[in-house]
């Protein structure tokens, strides 16, 4: 449900047809991020604020700030604001725009993973530590070595290894860095940069973590996404290809790497037999919501799958206030996975 269409809405009966309603209402929430650590569900969202930036498709009005992790005891409970876990002034490098995050566990340490845009304008992939999976976390002094683009979501596999998929279009620069390097023509356009649409399309970027989650122990590299014959799925394919909100999980072995498709609205995922891919197309996961975003994570509590997403109703329809929810999500006998409307009929 785009916002082309916000002006004809009925947030009443939409509310009411609503398939989940938002965790919690006196914040806005966005981007979750969801994780069931120690037999408890934490989220780690966006925070969304209305700083009075008008609407561009570069984000400008995507200003936020800050970091606050909601906590679950279980999937039915009330869900609690445990307050600011990081702030933008406490990230020496970053100057603005902290948007959606995700977290790790490892050996007794929280890590949280955070892109913001460095003081040259650049979008850059942070990190900071705590103790509690609600934080404080200190951030690290400068952000993650040859890190660059937006959304990560950071993977923990069988074998204890943990892979970074990030990238994001527009807004999130990822189609300036086509070359390797910033490019940085064409400040003011959101779309300088981006392939033809009968170009492979721009894809999401993949690096295996160090040991200590800190950095980097590779050179991030490009993830293909193809279409059911083999093929990468090209740029003017808007409703399957890659646009932003990386997530990665696995079930009954097999990797599902999910993400946005942006100016489209729909959350998507593909599949393949490694982290690295390549993935072949599978579907779509959820249709679109209202709101101009749309952004998730997969998350297994217990012996049940959940979606968690976001939607600007509470808002009724304001593009950068948004409100994190949560439903279940199936997984098919055939491998795929059922596509969620977030609104009955």
């Amino acid at each position: 449900m785009p916002e082309e269409s916000i002006d004809d809405i009925d947030f009443t009966k939409l509310n009411e047809n609503a398939i989940s309603r938002p965790l919690v209402s006196h914040i806005y929430t966005a981007d979750p991020s969801a994780h069931y650590f120690n037999g408890k569900i934490y989220i780690y969202p966006s925070h969304d604020v209305d700083a009075g930036e008008a609407f561009d498709d570069l984000g400008s009005h995507f200003a936020m700030e800050d970091y606050h992790v909601i906590s679950m005891d279980s999937i039915d409970a009330e869900a609690v604001d445990n307050g600011v876990a990081l702030h933008v002034t406490d990230v020496p490098w970053a100057e603005k725009q902290m948007w959606a995050p995700d977290a790790a566990y490892k050996d007794g340490k929280y890590y949280l993973f955070f892109p913001a845009k460095a003081h040259d304008g650049v979008f850059r992939i942070g990190v900071a530590v705590g103790d509690s999976p609600i934080g404080p976390f200190i951030a690290q002094p400068e952000a993650i070595k040859g890190s660059f683009s937006i959304d990560p979501a950071v993977f923990e596999d069988g074998d204890g290894s943990y892979y970074m998929y990030f990238g994001g279009l527009w807004g999130g620069q990822l189609q300036r860095w086509r070359s390797g390097k910033f490019n940085a023509e064409s400040p003011d356009s959101p779309t300088a940069h981006i392939p033809k649409d009968n170009e492979g399309a721009l894809l999401p970027i993949i690096a295996k973590m160090s040991d200590t989650l800190l950095e980097f122990a590779e050179e991030p590299k490009e993830i293909e996404i193809l279409d059911e014959n083999g093929d990468l799925l090209l740029a003017g394919d808007t409703n399957r290809r890659f646009f932003e909100a990386s997530w990665m999980h696995k079930y009954n072995d097999t990797y599902y790497f999910s993400y946005s498709t942006g100016d489209t609205h729909f959350i998507c995922y593909a599949i393949g037999d490694n982290p690295y891919g390549p993935f072949t197309y599978g579907g779509k996961i959820l249709e679109p919501v209202v709101g101009w975003t749309s952004h998730h994570s997969i998350c297994k509590v217990e012996d049940t799958w959940y979606l968690f997403y976001h939607d600007s109703s509470l808002s009724q329809g304001v593009t950068h206030l948004r409100s994190v929810k949560v439903t279940e999500l199936e997984h098919l006998e055939d491998g795929s996975i059922r596509t969620i409307e977030p609104y009955s009929k």
